[in-house]
């Protein structure tokens, strides 16, 4: 069955039909594709194109369609052109001629659009759902070590000394942005195109306000050419899955450093590791390696649309039938990978004494040290100096933090007091940073319960969509 064909004087070439068919993948959209016909017959029948029990009886046939759309063999020997070809036939198989009405003053192109909007308002609302779940498996991991000293690094080398839940904060706030990035991709998705016809407008009075009140969207779309030529929305939604996959790779990447034996931060659980084929001894992060994996895949989905589009004339072009995969595998691997992230992160033990050796036998508090210089009226650059030299005579005679007195301090350099050897403990540099953001123990506590504040509140706003 086809929607159009009376202009041709033949069909389509076999070769044709199968590079062009594009069902094998956009029936994914079936149940968009059945919920936006529903409203469509209602938009009908106020405009007394159908009876009212002719609209009552598509909605109810379409129904049925739903219904049997949940058994996976339904599209089996299905040979249609696409996913609303297909619902136009076995809408006709159920209702007849009667079916015929169903597509007038509809263009494929503003059902197209609908149908991907509803998708992916719904996979923005999962996707939603699981960021904050993630978020809260942060949150309860780092109540679970709350007093932890790690290493911070930049360049891979040791830096300042933080709090681990200080550490996992900073994925939250990762996560956070992800949260409103998904926010904002879906205010722009949920806007209602039916009655924009092909690319002029529908020849019919259709009462657009209500159409979109009945599925729901918060306004209509402004211009029908635009409708037509339209996927920013798509782009905006595999943008914000590429962004949650780059923070969820840097997270893996993390991980499988600090489980690493050479770190042995951390063991993860048996449940989502993997052993070896030939070596017995091996325990392997191939959950963790997976997401970083699938970051490219979807970062290669973002990629694809986005040079699709790039030089598309206005306003449809049937290039942007290759819209559809890119989003589906996007949103696939991207709920996908939240959902193992959580997995992963319920399955951490951490191993404190690691971590925290790896600070104090290193130079982590020689910023404190440097800062202390300054506060007591030492010229920040000269602190400085006095510090490095105080790090490069440590590194040649193999001296810790540790091994160094209050004598011994102030016998290297008569700037340092006897007090300022507290500095040697990369605990105590910590409480000099009790500003808001800072690593300080007050100040990450506060920002431990407004964290939770926030997660509730992102919380309510998903249940009350």
């Amino acid at each position: 069955m086809k929607l159009w064909g009376g202009r041709f004087e033949s069909g389509p070439s076999e070769v044709f039909e199968q590079f062009s068919c594009s069902l094998q993948f956009d029936r994914k959209l079936v149940f968009a594709d059945i919920q936006g016909s529903q409203a469509f017959a209602g938009a009908l029948a106020r405009q007394g194109i159908l009876a009212p029990e002719e609209g009552e009886t598509l909605v109810n046939a379409l129904d049925e369609i739903a219904r049997e759309a949940h058994d996976p063999n339904y599209f089996e020997g299905a040979q249609d052109e696409d996913v609303h070809t297909f619902v136009i036939r076995k809408l006709k198989e159920k209702t007849g001629t009667l079916s015929d009405k169903i597509h007038t003053g509809r263009s494929r192109n503003e059902q197209v659009s609908l149908d991907i909007r509803l998708y992916l308002r719904a996979s923005i609302d999962t996707l939603l759902e699981q960021v904050a779940e993630l978020q809260q498996a942060l949150l309860d991991l780092s109540r679970k070590y709350p007093d932890v000293v790690i290493p911070g690094y930049t360049h891979l080398r040791r830096a300042q000394a933080v709090l681990w839940p200080h550490y996992l904060l900073a994925y939250f706030e990762m996560l956070a942005r992800d949260f409103e990035r998904l926010e904002q991709t879906r205010a722009r998705v949920n806007t209602m195109p039916l009655g924009s016809g092909a690319l002029a407008g529908s020849g019919f009075g259709f009462d657009r306000d209500q159409i979109a009140r009945d599925l729901e969207f918060s306004a209509i779309t402004r211009n029908s050419m635009d409708v037509s030529g339209d996927r920013d929305f798509g782009l905006d939604f595999l943008y914000a899955c590429s962004m949650i996959l780059l923070h969820l790779s840097r997270l893996a990447e993390d991980w499988i450093l600090y489980s690493s034996e050479e770190l042995n931060w951390m063991t993860l659980g048996d449940s989502v590791t993997s052993g070896s084929s030939l070596m017995p001894q091996k325990k392997n992060p191939d959950s963790l390696e997976l997401i970083r994996g699938k970051s490219g895949r979807v970062f290669g989905a973002l990629t694809s649309l986005f040079v699709t589009m790039k030089g598309l004339p206005m306003t449809y072009n049937r290039d942007m039938q290759e819209d559809k995969e890119p989003l589906f595998d996007a949103f696939q691997q991207t709920s996908g990978s939240l959902r193992m992230a959580k997995e992963v992160a319920n399955s951490v033990a951490l191993n404190p004494a690691k971590p925290a050796s790896a600070a104090e036998e290193s130079w982590v508090v020689a910023t404190d040290l440097a800062e202390e210089l300054s506060r007591n009226g030492v010229p920040f650059h000269r602190a400085h100096q006095i510090v490095g030299k105080l790090v490069l005579e440590s590194v040649r005679s193999g001296k810790k933090p540790s091994d160094w007195n209050p004598n011994s301090l102030a016998a290297f350099a008569p700037e340092f007091t006897p007090e300022m050897a507290r500095l040697l403990s990369p605990r105590e540099g910590m409480k000099t940073r009790e500003l808001p953001g800072g690593t300080g123990p007050a100040a990450v506590a506060e920002a431990l319960s407004e964290a939770e504040t926030r997660l509730a509140g992102e919380r309510k706003r998903v249940t009350i969509r």
